[in-house]
């Protein structure tokens, strides 16, 4: 079995190449694997609820919404966010998607199973409904245009360096989450997920603790909302529809849930079939759901849990043998 530390140095070595290699790639492959890391926040926040705390967010496009809008209008309206205020930015994105987590968390966590599922999922249209409706701050269908990208001075409008402006990020939120999953807090979620009866039997506080960590989501969608803004350029109620917070789901199940990286993985494979199956063939909806459907049954634990199902057969192929042996052994 591969140890933690050997986890991290290939992880740290898949950055490296990353980082390397994107770069020298063309300028379509550098706007996809910027893409790809914006929305791959939102996929690790997802991660955090479904693969650690065990509950199933689809409102999470709430929070992914509120932080793209909240930098489009800023920098349209009031040309905040295109300098070096672009950090103020980023923490009013990252404040306003956790104190709208906040709000929600407290008729959500209430819930749970299938309640809790459709109880996001309202929450969410509500958003979505009032990005749709409030043409004055919006645009409505139209959505926000925005024409230019942060720059401080250092050509960060240049695609290039706005990858690694946005691979910074993203390094540092895979980071700030893996310490998060891995302290004690972060332990008590996994007991949540596996007993949350037993957890409340041994004293803790589970609603709080599943309230804390539905906000640090939130915070984490409207990061990745602030960047994806100013990746996609373009903000409109699409940003903040159903579809959104399916995807970021569908995505954390095939890389695998409960692993973090699984959610990156996941996002990577359906931004890149997506974008190369929609030049090739019109029904590339249905090869990609396919792809789902394959994992769910196959893959129940998604591309990262291939190791462990490999053991769990080799393991299996071995007890046979011992059993075959024993039983073909003379008296």
């Amino acid at each position: 079995m591969v140890s933690q530390q050997v986890k991290i140095l290939i992880v740290a070595a898949v950055f490296v190449v990353i980082a390397y290699i994107v770069p020298h790639s063309g300028s379509f492959v550098i706007l996809l694997a910027t893409r790809m890391m914006a929305f791959a926040i939102l996929a690790m926040s997802v991660d955090l609820l479904l693969g650690f705390t065990g509950l199933s967010s689809m409102g999470q496009a709430a929070y992914f919404g509120v932080g793209a809008y909240l930098t489009a209008v800023l920098a349209t309206k009031y040309h905040v966010g295109l300098g070096w205020d672009f950090w103020l930015v980023v923490v009013l994105g990252m404040l306003l998607g956790a104190a709208l987590a906040a709000f929600f968390g407290l008729f959500a966590i209430r819930a749970s199973g299938v309640y809790f599922l459709m109880t996001t999922l309202a929450l969410g249209q509500c958003v979505w409904g009032l990005a749709y409706r409030w043409n004055s701050l919006t645009g409505g269908d139209n959505g926000i245009n925005m024409s230019a990208r942060p720059d401080f001075g250092l050509e960060l409008g240049n695609e290039v360096t706005f990858f690694y402006l946005v691979f910074a990020f993203f390094a540092a939120s895979m980071l700030a989450m893996y310490v998060l999953v891995r302290s004690p807090f972060g332990r008590s979620l996994a007991g949540i997920r596996e007993r949350e009866l037993r957890m409340q039997i041994l004293g803790y506080n589970t609603w709080l603790h599943k309230y804390i960590a539905f906000i640090i989501a939130g915070g984490f969608g409207g990061l990745a909302g602030v960047l994806w803004a100013h990746t996609n350029g373009h903000v409109s109620p699409e940003t903040l529809v159903l579809t959104t917070s399916v995807d970021s789901l569908l995505m954390v199940v095939l890389g695998g849930a409960g692993t973090l990286v699984g959610g990156s993985i996941g996002t990577a494979i359906v931004f890149g079939l997506r974008e190369y199956l929609s030049t090739l063939v019109p029904w590339w909806q249905y090869v990609l759901g396919g792809v789902y459907v394959l994992t769910i049954l196959y893959l129940p634990f998604g591309l990262m849990g291939i190791p462990r199902l490999v053991r769990q057969r080799l393991r299996s192929e071995g007890k046979k043998q011992v059993a075959k042996a024993l039983a073909t052994k003379p008296s």
